[in-house]
């Protein structure tokens, strides 16, 4: 969880950043900039907003860690605060060699350094890279003797961030913990900004392991069990409904508990089990047997965690409760498919 109520900015650096398709370098500034006390407000709003904690990352490189470029900068920032200049200069560099995808636009890059941001409650310094590609008009408009003059501007949307991330000084060893955030690119662009500048991977952490043990849970449900077994639409629905009740109600994840509240039957553990083991081979992750259950990860899944039954285009049957207050039949009749579903109030 990160908070900002105490955050402090210290140093910026800003350079011009280029579009690289058509060669246009960076524009590099000869010092830091100096701000006054409303200024650094406004852009600590403008710069952190964004960023509210969960699905952290981390630096990485295949050989060393050492020679990630965006690693390596910031830890002499962290090491020598005074170092953030100049090293800022590096990065602008090595981000506009970097943004080989086509849309990638020009912009103005930042490099700051922030005093006291808060991570679960303890308070840690953090370097910030942000990236702004998009300008909006804005018009000014001057009173006078004779009248009015309005006169156009192009300038930053301080409620929009483009691009950004932000480096907690905390497991130095493992490539520190970053969030980052790309509100303006598809999914290829975002790749670029992730991949190739950052190169960062996610933190094996609790949300890590929340997200993925709740992402596996749901493809076993609804596209794994409907090969072995004759589930309904309802019983799937039924099925989700147990695990979000776990996970909302739960703050530690231990596999044998989880498979016996919520799966029950040995043949359906069995069968999770066994789906377990396919699903970390072929997506090349491990999900820990026990792990504390991330709150953020469970809000942020249950987004797209729901129990719907759909109808044709004519009817979304949300379930929420009771699997055995609603029953699937067939119309000889009419020769369709339908739902019984029982209540004793209707609100």
């Amino acid at each position: 969880m990160l908070t900002f109520s105490e955050t402090l900015i210290d140093k910026i650096a800003i350079h011009k950043v280029g579009d690289r398709n058509n060669e246009e370098g960076v524009l590099a500034s000869e010092g830091e900039l100096n701000v006054n006390g409303e200024i650094k407000e406004i852009l600590g709003a403008y710069f952190l907003s964004s960023f509210k904690g969960g699905g952290f990352y981390q630096f990485y490189h295949a050989q060393e860690l050492e020679n990630n470029t965006v690693y390596s900068c910031v830890k002499i920032i962290f090491e020598d605060p005074e170092q953030l200049h100049e090293q800022s200069r590096i990065l602008a560099k090595y981000l506009y060699e970097t943004s080989n995808h086509p849309s990638i636009q020009g912009g103005d890059f930042y490099t700051v350094y922030f005093q006291d941001c808060m991570y679960n409650n303890e308070p840690v310094d953090a370097i910030g890279l942000f990236k702004s590609e998009t300008r909006q008009t804005y018009l000014k408009v001057y009173p006078g003797a004779n009248g009015y003059t309005v006169e156009a501007e192009q300038g930053i949307d301080i409620r929009k961030l483009d691009k950004g991330c932000l480096i907690l000084n905390m497991e130095k060893e493992k490539g520190f913990i970053v969030s980052s955030v790309d509100k303006t690119s598809k999914a290829e662009e975002a790749r670029s900004w992730m991949d190739d500048f950052l190169r960062v991977k996610q933190r094996e952490d609790e949300y890590f392991q929340t997200e993925n043990v709740i992402k596996m849970y749901k493809d076993f449900v609804v596209k794994e069990l409907p090969n072995e077994y004759q589930l309904t639409k309802a019983d799937q629905a039924d099925m989700i409904n147990k695990s979000k009740k776990f996970f909302k109600e739960a703050d530690n994840f231990q596999l044998e508990d989880f498979t016996e509240k919520v799966l029950e039957t040995p043949e359906l553990i069995d069968s999770f089990n066994n789906f377990k083991k396919s699903y970390e081979s072929e997506n090349d992750i491990q999900i820990s047997n026990e792990f504390d259950i991330s709150e953020s990860a469970v809000k942020k899944q249950s987004r797209v965690f729901k129990s719907v039954i759909k109808l044709d285009k004519n009817f979304h049957i949300y379930v929420h409760g009771n699997r055995d207050y609603i029953v699937k039949g067939f119309d000889q009749q009419t020769g369709l498919q339908f739902y019984q579903v029982y209540f004793n109030e209707e609100k």
